[in-house]
């Protein structure tokens, strides 16, 4: 799973979460469990593409900042919020389900509108403004995402990357990267609650390591010769009717 998984990631670009976190739940692995595992995995896979683009220096270290401003409290809001339901009401996983699902539908129309629209875009008046002139807003999209992701694991690639295609004016290579360097610190912090709650499988987290690693450096290597567009395609759909089944 961690191989196909890693593949269609390296290939296409689309976030491993959203392909990975349905399918554990599909499989019959416990849905907090899922969603903290996934968390964990996907720190530690976010860590190799940070150092990377780190070193290629496409991050913006200013609008990281501003994320994060948002986002890592509202995720540690959302996992302390499940916490709470769990113990008085006893529906953790309902609500994870059912969250899960309805982001699922959202993240593959995300990845659709991406796809398509990315290079047709048009400069408008909210790319045009500086950074400085957009901190709130910045910071308000960091706390929505954030939120999302603390409850789901979902969206710390896709749903950020389709805020910043429309939003703001970056290279795609700075995009990449500051949303992969964004993506670590929250996906860490959250993890790091998940595995204090203990719902985190550390064995499924190796195995699926040992295959994504390979997967991702395949994928990678043979998505120059590949049309990513119709395969982006397939995959969105597949999201898409996974988020439906968990509905």
């Amino acid at each position: 799973m961690g191989l196909l998984v890693g593949f269609l990631v390296g290939l296409t670009g689309v976030g491993g979460a959203a392909l990975l976190t349905p399918v554990l739940i599909l499989i019959g692995v416990n849905p907090s469990i899922a969603v903290g595992t996934d968390l964990v995995y996907n720190s530690i896979t976010k860590l190799f593409g940070l150092v990377q683009h780190w070193r290629q220096k496409t991050v913006n270290v200013q609008m990281v900042k501003y994320l994060a401003m948002g986002s890592i409290p509202s995720a540690v809001i959302a996992i302390g919020s499940l916490h709470y339901f769990e113990a008085y009401y006893h529906n953790q996983e309902q609500i994870i389900r059912h969250s899960l699902g309805y982001i699922l539908i959202f993240v593959s129309l995300a990845i659709i509108i991406r796809t398509f629209v990315e290079k047709k875009l048009r400069p408008n008046r909210w790319q045009m403004k500086p950074l400085s002139e957009k901190k709130t807003l910045t910071i308000l999209i960091g706390c929505l995402f954030g939120f999302i992701v603390g409850l789901t694991s979902l969206g710390s690639g896709s749903l950020f990357a389709v805020a910043m295609i429309y939003l703001y004016r970056m290279k795609t290579s700075e995009m990449v990267g500051t949303d992969i360097t964004h993506a670590f610190l929250l996906v860490t912090v959250a993890g790091m609650l998940h595995i204090g709650y203990g719902n985190v499988n550390y064995m499924l987290v190796g195995n699926l390591l040992m295959g994504s690693i390979p997967g991702v450096l395949i994928g990678s290597s043979i998505s120059a010769k590949v049309p990513t567009r119709p395969l982006r395609t397939v995959v969105a759909v597949l999201i898409f009717v996974s988020g439906l089944k968990l509905i």
